[in-house]
């Protein structure tokens, strides 16, 4: 009976990380199909959309490398995903812990996919204000952000209980 509640709990945040992947790889593949390298689309007065290549990690930390990032990234994902499992199939009962976690996870492997496919991670959200330009990102880089918060905020709260 425990089994079955884990591994009904553990479905919800699978199919969380899920939706993640797909709306990253779908609004990936739009980018892809309509925009050339570096083209951009003015949305506002601080947002655009954006073709951008990053072969690197976050803030494009290593993309000036031989190449190699692009397994070590890879690699740095899948594992992060097997960890994330694990996670979630023992502790799917922690509601704010498990969403943060298939946050991450989702994003984790949507940008895998994309070092798979291209050998880069597709970024088309750009926010600027007169001159300055935040990094481009994507879905899934938002997904890790909002995930990695939750768990900023899940230690919090853990934290103040305990008191």
């Amino acid at each position: 009976m425990a089994r079955k509640s884990v591994a009904g709990g553990m479905l919800q945040w699978l199919g969380l990380a899920f939706a993640i992947v797909l709306i990253d790889q779908f609004t990936k593949v739009l980018i892809v199909g309509f925009y050339q390298l570096g083209d951009s689309t003015t949305v506002t007065s601080f947002f655009s959309l954006v073709r951008w290549h990053n072969t690197g990690a976050a803030f494009s930390f290593l993309a000036g490398s031989a190449g190699w990032q692009r397994w070590f990234f890879t690699a740095i994902g899948v594992l992060a995903a097997a960890l994330i499992l694990w996670l979630l199939k023992s502790h799917s009962g922690q509601k704010l812990f498990s969403f943060a976690l298939a946050c991450i996870l989702g994003g984790a492997i949507g940008n895998v996919i994309d070092r798979l496919l291209y050998g880069y991670v597709v970024d088309f959200l750009s926010f600027h204000w007169h001159n300055w330009h935040f990094p481009a990102f994507n879905v899934a880089d938002s997904a890790i952000t909002i995930g990695a918060a939750c768990l900023i905020l899940d230690e919090l709260l853990r934290v103040r209980r305990a008191r």
